[in-house]
């Protein structure tokens, strides 16, 4: 059977039809048919690939969906490989990516363990949006890193009660709630305070925005664990899955937010440290770092992090 791989892009990315062609014509070298969507390869002016509609269907029958682009690419890209069951693989090319398991200068490492199969495939969990207006569902979605419940109108607060597992929790004025996982908690979640959760860790994160609330830390749920949170007058909200799927939220509604039932898969060419990933997407400070395993591994005793040489997310 013929390989196929799907390459995503964010076509508007200085350089990328370049990048874009070269690994188009290194795919299709190595006996692999490169697939790529009809906008992107018009916008790149590329050729040499199968060109498929942007759909849900895009991404039915490859090996893998291979992404060149930031995370935003790359959330767009778990769309198409959830959709499909594949495993989604990314290439930084834009800012922090942390979704991403190489950055450019791996570029052409990376594509090689890709050619040669030389990747593994790890599960990340998704959880499951449903809104519910007076019991009738309005809304059902999924999101990889977090589902955002936020105040529809700038100048107000968001009144809302949250629950947890079917039992009352609090009631937040707020901006909004932050419902992330694992993946999630370097985003969004971690930007109004909450903490990093290493990707092994199983389990469900919940942040309120700038609550005005004596009880208003963020929560660690356990991974079975159900979030409702209910929408009070009389301030609408609106709801981001992964900040790119947008729905309004009437008051009175109720927003659900569970486990996803379908997980996203990334493929990994080379498992590195989370923590180093922590360090060098986040430029931490590590001088007179002197731990065994520094040693052992040969690491710069003032610097923990990626080579330039080796695959990098």
């Amino acid at each position: 059977m013929s390989r196929e791989i799907l390459v995503l892009t964010h076509p508007r990315r200085d350089g990328m039809a370049r990048r874009a062609g070269w690994v188009l014509d290194r795919l299709a070298a190595a006996g692999i048919a490169p697939r790529m969507l009809a906008d992107e390869a018009e916008l790149l002016g590329l050729d040499g690939a199968t060109i498929v509609p942007r759909d849900d269907d895009a991404a039915v029958g490859v090996e893998l969906v291979l992404v060149l682009g930031g995370d935003g690419t790359l959330l767009r890209g778990a769309e198409l490989a959830r959709s499909a069951d594949i495993p989604l693989l990314g290439v930084n090319l834009g800012h922090v990516g942390f979704l991403a398991e190489a950055e450019p200068d791996a570029l052409e490492a990376t594509l090689d363990a890709v050619v040669r199969k030389d990747y593994q495939v790890e599960e990340r969990m998704t959880v499951d949006v449903t809104v519910r207006l007076r019991g009738e569902v309005t809304y059902a979605g999924w999101a990889l890193n977090e589902m955002s419940l936020e105040k529809a109108e700038r100048a107000k607060m968001l009144e809302c009660v949250v629950g947890i597992d079917g039992r009352p929790l609090s009631r937040w004025g707020c901006d909004g709630v932050i419902c992330s996982t694992p993946t999630g908690s370097t985003a969004y979640a971690f930007s109004v305070g909450g903490p990093v959760m290493w990707p092994g860790v199983d389990a469900l994160l919940v942040a309120p925005i700038s609550a005005h609330a004596l009880f208003a830390r963020p929560l660690v749920l356990a991974p079975t664990s159900t979030v409702a949170i209910e929408v009070l007058d009389p301030v609408p909200g609106v709801i981001y899955c992964d900040g790119r799927r947008s729905v309004p939220v009437a008051p009175h509604s109720r927003v659900e937010v569970a486990r996803g039932r379908r997980p996203v898969r990334l493929a990994v060419v080379r498992a590195l440290p989370f923590t180093d990933r922590l360090v060098a997407k986040f430029h931490l400070p590590v001088e007179g770092w002197r731990g065994r395993a520094a040693r052992e591994n040969g690491w710069s005793d003032s610097f923990v992090g990626f080579s330039s040489d080796e695959p990098a997310g």
